[in-house]
């Protein structure tokens, strides 16, 4: 038998939302892959059931269970815990992956509707989820809640603002929960990834000449791909990050440093 390590996962279940492709899909695998059992879930089950079967097939055991969930509904999201819940008997990872933003432009033309839907869907979500599966991380004293933000949280933009205030808010969500839950020993931590070569930011590496010229200007001359995030879902979720709380862990390729975005 293997030697347990600090990032062994074995006997741990996880939701992952927005995992049907992207840094969701990446770090669905890479718990799996540690020895966790995982809802993978996003709007479109049809996807969901193509990364679990896929999870199923690598890992050589029924690893991964496939959930439709559309995150800005309180009733989806209930519907997904209750279907972890009656899978596995406990929740021990949460990772709050899936967000939208439907509106470029500057702060001037968002329309209301498009910026509740930003705050629902990106913020909202991760607060709803955090009632319905922390206090269970607390009975047990044990558990870890994994919130992906963005580098939008850090810098000012005329295109995304409102995406940005959410993901602002994600820090501070994890930070007034990590205060909360610390004395049950559940951790609530955020991964800030910088552009990720991902559907969500496909306007910028889809064209190569565009992706040359902007990576060209980070530190590490080249954008993230989903793998470069799922390890540090897999470091906060094991016994490896059990005594990190409250934090941001910014993964970027150097561009905040770099003064690059």
């Amino acid at each position: 038998m293997a030697a347990q390590t600090l990032f062994d996962l074995s006997g741990k279940s996880a939701i992952v939302t927005g995992a049907s492709r992207g840094i969701g899909e990446a770090i669905a695998h890479r718990l799996a892959e540690h020895g966790a059992d995982v809802i993978v879930s996003s709007r479109k089950i049809e996807a969901c059931e193509e990364v679990a079967k896929s999870i199923n097939e690598k890992t050589g055991r029924k690893a991964a269970i496939a959930a439709a969930c559309n995150i800005a509904r309180k009733e989806d999201l209930e519907a997904l815990v209750a279907k972890a819940m009656g899978a596995f008997g406990k929740i021990d990872i949460l990772v709050s992956n899936a967000a939208i933003n439907p509106y470029y432009g500057p702060s001037s033309g968002i329309t209301d509707e498009q910026f509740d839907k930003i705050m629902s869907a990106n913020v909202k979500s991760s607060h709803w989820l955090s009632q319905l599966v922390l206090p269970q991380m607390a009975e047990r004293k044990d558990g870890a809640y994994i919130i992906i933000s963005s580098i939008g949280a850090f810098i000012g933009s005329a295109s995304i603002g409102a995406y940005g205030i959410s993901k602002a808010a994600d820090l501070q969500l994890a930070r007034n929960l990590a205060v909360e839950y610390g004395p049950h020993n559940v951790r609530i931590n955020c991964i800030c990834p910088g552009i990720v070569k991902t559907y969500f930011a496909e306007a910028l590496w889809k064209d190569p000449q565009v992706e040359k010229m902007v990576s060209g200007k980070l530190p590490m001359r080249r954008f993230g791909e989903p793998d470069d995030i799922a390890g540090a879902a897999v470091f906060l979720a094991s016994r490896a990050g059990g005594w990190m709380t409250g934090q941001q862990i910014v993964i970027d390729g150097g561009a905040l440093i770099g003064g690059s975005i």
